[in-house]
Parts: C-alpha cells; sequence; structure tokens
C-alpha cells in the first residue's frame, strides 16, 4: 500500500510537470533555492529586519517594564509613542536617568544602553578589558567609543538606519525610474501623439511648475523643520500647475492647427536626461546639495542618494518595455481599445518588472555603502545619529580602538555581501536558461 502511494504521488508530480501546472513564481522560488548561499543570505536578511524593526526593544537604558511607587510603566513602548508625537513624557520622567532609577521591579532590554548613552567611566573600553562596571549585566560587549557610547548598540541603532537607507532611497529610484522607463520603452520616438496645444501648453506649464513649487519655496525646502513635508507639498503644488495648464491645453483644441497630432519622441528626451545623469558624478552633486540645507539628516541623504539612483532603473524598464510592446497580448488590448494608461500599468509593466527586482537588489547594496561612506566622511548625517559609517570613522581618531573599526567595518561588509548575494541568486534564478 505504501509503495502504491508513493507511485501514485510520483505520477501526479509527473502529470503536473506535464501540463506545466507549476507557475512562473514557484519556479523561480525553486531555483532560488537551489542556490545555498543566496539561500542563507536572505535568511540573514530576515535577522537584519528583525534587529531593524525591534531595535528599540533589544538595546535600551529604558527599562521594557518597571514598576515604581505602584505605578506600573512600559518605557520603551511610551518612547515610541513619544517618537511618534503620540505622546509625551511626563515631566518628572523627562530627564530620568532610567539606570539609576529605584523601582519595585524590574525587565531591562538584553542590552541595557541607549544608543547615545554616555558613560563617562569608561570611555575607549576595550571588549575584552577591564570595565567599570556593577555587573556583567551592563558590561560593554564590543566595548566603547569616544564618549563612553555602547558601540553593541549603536551597532543596532546602525542597522536600522542602514536599512532604512537601503530600501528608501531603492523606492525612490524605482518610482522615478518606473515612470520614466515606462514612458520611453512603451512610447519610443513616435508612439506618443499629442496636439499641439497639448505639447505647448504641457512646455509653458513645465516652466512654471519648477519656477512656482521648487524655485519660489527654495527657502522652506531648504530651511524648513520637515524636508519630507516641504518636498511633498511642492510635489502637489507642481502636480496641481500641470493639470491647470492641462486643463486650459484642451481648449486650444478648438483652434484647428494647434489641434493637430504630432509625435512626441518620448524616448530621445528620456535617454539624453539619464546621460545627463550618468555625468554628473555622484559625490559631487551630494557634496553640492547637502549644503544648501539648513539641518544634516540622514532623510536628506536618503532622497539625494534617490535622485541620482534612478537612471539604472528607468534603463532596465525601458529595454523591457521595448520588448513587451510588441507581444500579441499587447496589440490584442490595444485593439480592444484600452486606454494607453491601463495597458501600461496591468498588462506591460508587471511583465517587465523581473530585471527590475535584480537591479533592486544591488541597489539597496550600493545605497548602504554610500551612506556609509558619507557618514564616514561626516557628510549631510547628524552627529547626534549613530552610523555605521560614523562608528567607523571614530577609529581613526585613536588607532589602538580596534573595535571601531572591526566590528562596523564587518556589519558593512557583510549587509552588502548579502544583497549581492542575493541580486545574483535572483540573477540566476530569472534566467530563463535555468528553467528547464
Amino acid at each position: 500500500m505504501l509503495f502504491g502511494r508513493k507511485k501514485l504521488k510520483a505520477l501526479n508530480e509527473s502529470l503536473a510537470q506535464q501540463s506545466g501546472a507549476q507557475s512562473y513564481w514557484s519556479i523561480v522560488l525553486k531555483q532560488f533555492r537551489k542556490n545555498k548561499l543566496a539561500l542563507w543570505s536572505l535568511r540573514m536578511l530576515y535577522v537584519l529586519f528583525f534587529i531593524a524593526l525591534f531595535g528599540n526593544f533589544i538595546a535600551n537604558e529604558k527599562p521594557l517594564y518597571a514598576k515604581k511607587d505602584g505605578v506600573h510603566l512600559f518605557p520603551v513602548f511610551k518612547e515610541i509613542a513619544v517618537d511618534l508625537g503620540l505622546s509625551k513624557w511626563s515631566p518628572d520622567l523627562i530627564h530620568a536617568d532610567w539606570k539609576e532609577m529605584k523601582y519595585e521591579s524590574v525587565l531591562r532590554a538584553p542590552i541595557p544602553y541607549s544608543s547615545n548613552r554616555s558613560d563617562l567611566a569608561n570611555i575607549y573600553k576595550s571588549p575584552f578589558g577591564k570595565q567599570q562596571v556593577t555587573s556583567n549585566r551592563f558590561r560593554h560587549w564590543l566595548g566603547t567609543d569616544d564618549l563612553g557610547r555602547d558601540v553593541l548598540s549603536g551597532m543596532i541603532h546602525g542597522t536600522r538606519i542602514a536599512m532604512s537607507v537601503g530600501f528608501v532611497v531603492m523606492g525612490i529610484a524605482t518610482f522615478i525610474g518606473l515612470l520614466f522607463g515606462a514612458f520611453a520603452g512603451y512610447f519610443g520616438d513616435d508612439r506618443l501623439q499629442l496636439s499641439r496645444g497639448t505639447v505647448l501648453m504641457n512646455l509653458i506649464g513645465l516652466i512654471f511648475a519648477i519656477y512656482y513649487a521648487f524655485i519660489v519655496r527654495a527657502y522652506p525646502i531648504m530651511h524648513g523643520d520637515s524636508l519630507f513635508w516641504e518636498l511633498v507639498k511642492s510635489v502637489c503644488l507642481f502636480a496641481f500647475v500641470m493639470l491647470l495648464f492641462n486643463l486650459l491645453a484642451k481648449m486650444l483644441k478648438l483652434i484647428p492647427w494647434l489641434n493637430e497630432k504630432i509625435a512626441v519622441a518620448t524616448d530621445l528626451i528620456v535617454m539624453r536626461v539619464i546621460e545627463i545623469m550618468d555625468s554628473v558624478p555622484a559625490l559631487f552633486f551630494i557634496l553640492a546639495a547637502i549644503p544648501l540645507f539648513r539641518t544634516k539628516s540622514v532623510l536628506n541623504v536618503m532622497i539625494l542618494l534617490g535622485i541620482i539612483s534612478w537612471p539604472s532603473i528607468a534603463r532596465f524598464v525601458r529595454g523591457e518595455l521595448v520588448r513587451v510592446r510588441s507581444m500579441n497580448y499587447i496589440e490584442a488590448a490595444q485593439a480592444l481599445g484600452f486606454k494607453e494608461r491601463r495597458i501600461i500599468l496591468r498588462h506591460a509593466l508587471p511583465n517587465s518588472l523581473t530585471p527590475v527586482l535584480i537591479a533592486i537588489a544591488f541597489g539597496i547594496a550600493s545605497a548602504i555603502l554610500s551612506e556609509s561612506a558619507l557618514s564616514f566622511l561626516g557628510i549631510g548625517v547628524d552627529p547626534s545619529e549613530t552610523t555605521w559609517g560614523q562608528l567607523l570613522a571614530k577609529g581613526r581618531t585613536k588607532n589602538t580602538a580596534w573595535w571601531l573599526t572591526v566590528f562596523p567595518g564587518l556589519a558593512i561588509f557583510l549587509t552588502v555581501t548579502i544583497f549581492n548575494l542575493i541580486g545574483e541568486g535572483l540573477t540566476d534564478a530569472l534566467d530563463p536558461k535555468q528553467k528547464r
């Protein structure tokens, strides 16, 4: 009976394979799992995600739970709520020394130090050296820096920044790259037919939109309290001005000459913009842009890196759209009278994202490395923020503090290697020659 079940199972698997029952992504996942290095890199990435998400609960001078004067406190949860603007500290806890405070009962984080907590009794302490601590519970397991700050806590906080930089930068780059690449690849130089009035009003509107959204608002963008929200306002204003001029363009269709259709060389324009972006060295662009901001912030670095990282995504998308736009299902959708927007978003673009996934994996590694280099040079990042690059830079001031060089350098190396191996695994898994 057991032999019969095994034979029946094998027969069903054989029939499923012959009938092509496996989906595309199941085949990709199967191929990816064959690459052991990529698979283990993905598992290590899960660990990095866990550290980044729950860093406040892993390394924090504030207790996870405490009972003081009969009151039950959850300081870490309170800290998160305060950072999100959902709550405020009571006056007696704003400047509280959580380490020295007396509790009726307490549950501390595994690492009882915040990344900005200074332990002046232990400055430049080696991981293996003698430290002035009350017990091993408060030992600095990876040593301390020039201000007595715990390196292990800084490494955990730096993990969150590294992951945020990688994914935010590539999120910005992917959005811009998909937009420009899709237009260039799908429409080419002769498939986008617009009326003369529409082209004219869009050119005029573009000038006004840039002027009012970015030039007039240059001061609040560069010196406002929140760069992100100021940019959101500018983008909304830009979209509003362009929409207004497009509405005006519809009125010009009453003039016969302005209503005549002309071909817009979309591919030519986008490719020239990409060449201009590639001709500007990334470091020079960031060095020129950073002084324009009033405050140093890792968010500024994210936005600037995202702005200069989109050309590679756009190239991949453009190449795929050039191939996909001649497929039968695209021609069928056009014959059925579907709008171009629907064809791009629902049919062409989803079938062109395969190389983008590979580019994103390698791009995240590049973004993390770029941010670490800028932090190492002290460019753009607030000194109060603890990043791997800043920890690495502190090792230059004291040659004997080897732990400030080894641990951050190893973290950068491993993280970049993880994303590169995942990218290589995706390259092999998405290769049609491998799917046999």
